[in-house]
């Protein structure tokens, strides 16, 4: 495992103190993006768990989205039961999480975040989720994710 970025030997620590043994694949073309990660990995795209960082109001969440869907921020912001949501940039992103925009995983974050989740993540039997870094990524059931990450499953889809 000496191979594996820092940043990935966190994520696989994290997942396995909470009891979940997950296998990471590194991927060189790069997973930045849902259909870069769906195309690499060979999966649908609706499979990419994206990890997204929002202010909603005075407070850093985590809204875990089916790679196929749209964030609603309103949606967001009544689900962590404050009025206003909105985009934080790349240095909040990693101070809240550790990790860089495009590498963000599910768990393991540097601070304790409120964690949504698309309840679509759940029609598939494995999902696929940034292992913290652009190109490593790792494949697992969506309900192991929802409760390694302490998630909240709730509509998050824009219409």
């Amino acid at each position: 495992m000496s191979d594996l970025h820092p940043n990935t030997l966190r994520v696989i620590a994290a997942a396995r103190e909470a009891g979940l043994e997950i296998t990471t694949r590194r991927f060189p073309e790069g997973t930045k993006t849902a259909a870069d990660a769906a195309a690499a990995i060979g999966v649908v795209v609706g499979q990419i768990v994206k990890s997204l960082v929002f202010g909603v109001d005075n407070e850093i969440v985590m809204a875990l989205v089916s790679g196929s869907n749209q964030l609603d921020e309103k949606k967001l912001a009544a689900a962590a039961g404050g009025s206003k949501c909105s985009r934080v940039d790349a240095d909040a992103v990693r101070a809240a999480t550790g990790y860089p925009i495009g590498g963000v995983p599910p768990f393991g974050h540097s601070t304790q975040l409120r964690v949504f989740v698309d309840p679509d993540l759940l029609q598939y039997d494995e999902v696929w989720a940034a292992a913290g870094t652009w190109n490593d990524n790792f494949g697992a059931a969506p309900a192991d994710i929802v409760r390694v990450a302490g998630g909240v499953v709730v509509d998050l889809k824009r219409a």
